[in-house]
């Protein structure tokens, strides 16, 4: 069963402009193009809560707050760096 974490955690999903998208926008095949899946993020209201969601949960697979996969790998590499740098 899939644990999407607690009700308090996850409301925002119900605002989600994906929830009127075919989820197979959002898990293109390897190599396809994420470019439908963006746009349909681009406008949605919990894009930011998405994409706090992917990364605090380490999402693998999909589009989540706009960025794909690897842009997720590069985001969160990128928060550490910033985060050594203040602390440094």
């Amino acid at each position: 069963m899939l644990n999407l974490g607690a009700p308090d955690e996850t409301e925002w999903m119900q605002f989600g402009v994906c929830r009127e998208t075919d989820p197979e926008a959002f898990y293109p095949e390897k190599g396809a193009s994420a470019t439908a899946a963006k746009s349909v993020c681009t406008g949605c209201p919990v894009r930011t809560d998405c994409l706090e969601y992917a990364l605090a949960r380490n999402e693998r697979f999909g589009v989540w707050g706009g960025l794909s996969e690897r842009e997720r790998r590069q985001e969160q590499q990128s928060r550490i760096v910033d985060a050594e740098r203040r602390v440094a």
